[in-house]
Parts: structure tokens; sequence; C-alpha cells
């Protein structure tokens, strides 16, 4: 971890800690129409919220996020026709006003990449021609075509921020190294390393290693193709 195959540090911070098996969960909503009922809610060390393991109708099992309240023996469903109630999914267009959902897609059959961390949920707000207008967990307000799919409810793990690494060795077993401060170095190996006992950075603004800005420093790329569906960034 942290290293290329080169075998070069290309991660700093990163190393050692526990093995991980990688479960394959479901982002996409391919599986239409096929009840589907809850076998057991497993922890998964690649993400902070539970999943669930789902078996449908047809014998197929697969890993989905679950949802706040889920447990075994819960019917899955995803369907134009189904309610729009936890456990099951739908297009974003088929739902009401004021729905909570997760795991939303950006464009139709691209599979959910919006609100799947721990607790997280979005609000739908209105539809308006062909589009969803949705409040994201970071109170941004964005757009989304509303034939998008989407679950029905808040995702799982909502105390997840209550979770602290208790002692040092907890924090290496999930691979992370000790951080040094950039001021505790030498000015040739940080641009903040130097000085006389705990000199201040004695620059304009904040920067990382490498000199570039950290802190508040816009990262987001100002061309990119979504921006046209924001209508009001998150706060700052």
């Amino acid at each position: 971890m942290g290293r290329a195959t080169s075998g070069r540090i290309t991660t700093r911070h990163r190393g050692g800690g526990s093995k991980r098996r990688y479960r394959l969960v479901s982002f996409r909503y391919d599986k239409r129409d096929i009840p589907g009922r809850i076998e057991a809610i497993e922890y998964d060390p690649n993400r902070t919220c539970r999943i669930a393991r789902v078996v449908f109708r047809d014998g197929e099992r697969r890993y989905i996020l679950a949802w706040q309240g889920a447990l075994a023996k819960a019917d899955v469903l995803i369907s134009k026709n189904a309610s729009p109630a936890p456990g099951h999914a739908l297009p974003l267009g088929a739902m009401p006003v004021g729905t909570p959902v997760y795991n939303i897609e950006t464009h139709p059959g691209k599979g959910g990449v919006l609100v799947r961390s721990a607790g997280a949920n979005a609000e739908i707000l209105s539809h308006d021609a062909g589009l969803t207008t949705l409040r994201m967990p970071s109170k941004e307000i964005r757009r989304v075509p509303e034939n998008a799919w989407a679950w029905v409810g808040a995702i799982s793990g909502e105390d997840h921020y209550l979770r602290v690494g208790e002692k040092a060795g907890r924090t290496r077993w999930r691979g992370r190294r000790p951080r040094v401060r950039g001021s505790a170095m030498n000015p040739v190996d940080h641009p903040l390393g130097g000085g006389e006992g705990k000199a201040s950075a004695g620059m304009k603004r904040p920067k990382n290693k490498w000199g570039k800005g950290i802190r508040g420093v816009k990262t987001r790329n100002k061309k990119k193709y979504s921006k046209k569906y924001i209508i009001s960034r998150r706060r700052k």
C-alpha cells in the first residue's frame, strides 16, 4: 500500500495494515423487477457503511449498500413500479418531493456514484423539464436526470462519525502510518520547515511538501462537464 509497481512511494503515510478481502458490491440497477430478500447484514472493511447480502428470486446473490434500519429477511425490489419505501430502488422522477435517496446515478445506466458514505442521504426538492433537483449531504443543490436511479432511504452507519482510534495500533491496523508535521522538518524537506522554536509558516498561505496550496484551495476542474447541473455550491 502506498507504493507503485516500481516500488516508489506514490501515497505517503500508507502501508502495512491488516489484509482485506474486497467485497464486490453492486452499484448498478440492472436487476429489475426481480424481488429479493436480505440474507445477512455484513461488515465491509473497505467502506464506512454496512452491506447487505441479497438473494434474488432467480437464485443470484449480490451485495448492496444497506439502508438505515435494514434487517435480515427484509424485502428488496428494483423496479419502476416499486413504492418509494426503504429497500426499493426506482427512477428519481417516480419519487415524490421530499424523499430521501442514496447511491444516486448521474447518468442512467452508469450505476450509483453519489451519496455512498455512512449515514448520508440526499433529498429530492423538485422535478422540472426532465431533471430532478437534489439537496446533497454537503448542502449543495444540483440537478440529475429524472430517469437516473437511486435507492430510497438513508444509508446505514449513521453512528460512524463517533468511532475513535482508541490507540495508535488500531490506526496502524488500518494501514495508516505516522505523519510528521512540516514545521518540525528542516527547510530542505518541507516548505514549512526550519526556524527557531515554533516558527510560523512565514508565507502568505499554507502549502504541502510540493508547494501546492492546502486548506480551502479549490481543486475542482473549472471545465467539469457536470458544472452546468449545479445550482448552488456546497457551504465552505
